[in-house]
């Protein structure tokens, strides 16, 4: 485990590893968007743009713009009163916010690893009416998507940090279920 003070050695190759792993936790929680808002595409071409990179593609500025419009539909979500469609395109925001993990040894930093993943759950609580048992569901498909690379990195990093609500609650779940 690292401290608070080190850098963490981070490939390309690994970045787009864990992005890949974000993306795949949060794609399947985007028909409780769409469903929602069916005309509005800001959270499905964030995942677009992270499988792109996954696929090859550069870091660029349209990927970091895409994550900013998920996270504009999530607070427009919200502020609707759509909570399980706002956790969806946290979802999103958190998969295409992944490919930009700090290579600083912060706990902060596992939310970019597991913060799809937890989003996801969340989302999928809420579509059922808070169900508890439904996010601890995706938590274990989560974890079984979690290949050796992704694992390897959340080693690299401290623990998930306290707080969050249920989210931050989802994340320190998988993130103990995954060390």
């Amino acid at each position: 485990m690292a401290d608070d003070s080190a850098t963490i050695e981070l490939s390309r190759s690994e970045l787009r590893e864990v992005t890949g792993y974000a993306v795949a936790c949060a794609r399947p929680a985007l028909v409780i968007f769409e469903r929602e808002r069916p005309d509005d595409h800001r959270p499905r071409a964030a995942i677009d743009a992270a499988q792109a990179f996954v696929d090859g593609a550069e870091r660029t500025k349209a990927l970091r713009d895409s994550a900013w419009a998920a996270h504009r539909a999530a607070q427009e979500t919200r502020d609707a009163g759509l909570a399980a469609a706002s956790d969806a395109a946290r979802a999103a925001l958190a998969a295409a916010s992944a490919a930009f993990l700090h290579p600083l040894a912060k706990a902060t930093q596992v939310k970019h690893i597991l913060g799809s993943a937890a989003h996801a759950a969340r989302a999928f609580e809420l579509s059922v009416g808070d169900d508890p048992t439904v996010g601890a569901d995706h938590i274990a498909q989560s974890r079984i998507l979690a290949r050796p690379v992704v694992v390897d990195v959340l080693r690299r990093y401290p623990t998930a940090p306290p707080g969050g609500g249920r989210v931050g609650e989802l994340i320190r779940q998988l993130d103990a279920s995954l060390r």
